[in-house]
């Protein structure tokens, strides 16, 4: 696949996660449409005005992107959910397949937005079975790729990848997550005011970066968040040895300090957010664990799973998207607590606040 790097150190580690991952999102079962959906016309719209999105800034007020008409593909008509194909652009040669999945019997559903990590591509928002898991409990599901990831990375050298532009994939992929949340609002068939964000790994990141900057997400779920950079970067597993270097030089890092999460995590202060980690994942140094958890606010959840066994041991079944359900919906006040007070296994150790 292009763009895909390989880690030589840990792959049978990392093997193991995607698995899990896989499995918590209900994709185990080929249940998806032999012809899942495809856009009505070509992906690539003919003219566009110019676009600029500007680095340095997470927010949009400072870029300039212009959205053109959606493309809305095929929908599939299921029992319990509807699932739609729409592709949305507002930049040259990057169109974006945004899978919107709406339960049957609410006319405005609560609306999460769903952002795996790099590089993860749209496969499980076909699967039936995801779609009906995310949209149990009258929920809607928007689902998407990020920046630089599966159809996105395309017209560059291979060298050139999600970490080596990392100012450019998470900045774009944040100023996404608001144009999308712009075009829903358009819709009229979603309640934006409860409208919350599940993302793991990079998509973590991302989330954290966008609700900085847009209150419109009232809840973000993280598990196992990227951040820290320098720590993350000198120790993930994901990072080719022979390119670390490379990212650890000031230069590279001035360059991503501004959207570092350990940065903008304690400026969630309206925001309900839980933190997960998977304690022995080489993908995350335990040092970026605990700073991450130490950085989020007293009102945040913190949890800590000994391994991907405890991980899949708690949140199967469709849990994993429990909690961000109930907070989304959620008009009590925000609590502190360092763990998640709907589950009940008090085996998994919360982290200790610094």
């Amino acid at each position: 696949m292009p763009g895909k790097r390989s880690v030589s150190l840990s792959q049978s580690s990392l093997l193991v996660l995607t698995m899990l991952l896989v499995s918590l999102a209900g994709a185990a079962q080929a249940t998806a449409p032999s012809n899942p959906p495809k856009p009505s016309t070509p992906s690539a719209i003919a003219t566009l005005p110019t676009s600029r999105d500007d680095w340095q800034s997470l927010s949009l007020a400072t870029s300039d992107l212009h959205a053109q008409p959606p493309v809305v593909g095929e929908k599939d008509e299921l029992p319990r959910f509807t699932r739609e194909l729409i592709q949305v652009q507002w930049r040259q040669a990057d169109p974006i397949d945004l899978y919107v999945i709406r339960p049957h019997g609410v006319e405005k559903p609560p609306a999460i937005l769903y952002l795996y990590s790099y590089d993860a591509v749209g496969d499980r928002f076909r699967d039936n079975d995801w779609c009906e898991r995310v949209t149990a409990g009258g929920f809607a599901a928007i689902g998407f790729v990020s920046a630089l990831t599966g159809d996105r990375y395309h017209d560059r050298p291979m060298k050139k990848w999600f970490v080596s532009e990392l100012p450019e994939a998470l900045v774009t992929s944040v100023h996404d997550v608001q144009m999308i949340l712009n075009y829903l609002a358009t819709r009229g068939d979603i309640d934006m005011a409860q409208i919350g964000m599940l993302g793991t790994g990079s998509g973590a990141t991302i989330a954290i970066l966008a609700a900085a900057v847009d209150p419109r997400l009232k809840a973000i779920d993280l598990l196992e968040p990227w951040g820290d950079w320098p720590d993350w970067l000198a120790g993930s597993a994901l990072i080719p040895e022979e390119e670390r270097a490379s990212y650890l030089k000031p230069e590279f890092l001035k360059q991503v300090a501004a959207i570092d999460p350990l940065q903008w995590l304690p400026q969630l202060k309206s925001q309900r957010v839980r933190l997960q980690y998977v304690a022995d994942d080489p993908m995350i140094p335990k040092i970026v664990q605990e700073r991450m958890a130490g950085a989020i606010l007293p009102t945040a959840h913190a949890v800590k799973y000994d391994d991907n066994v405890a991980l899949f041991r708690e949140t199967s079944g469709g849990r994993f998207f429990d909690w961000i359900k109930q907070q989304v919906r959620s008009t009590a006040p925000l609590q502190p607590g360092t763990a998640d007070p709907d589950r009940a296994d008090a085996s998994v150790p919360a982290f200790a606040h610094n």
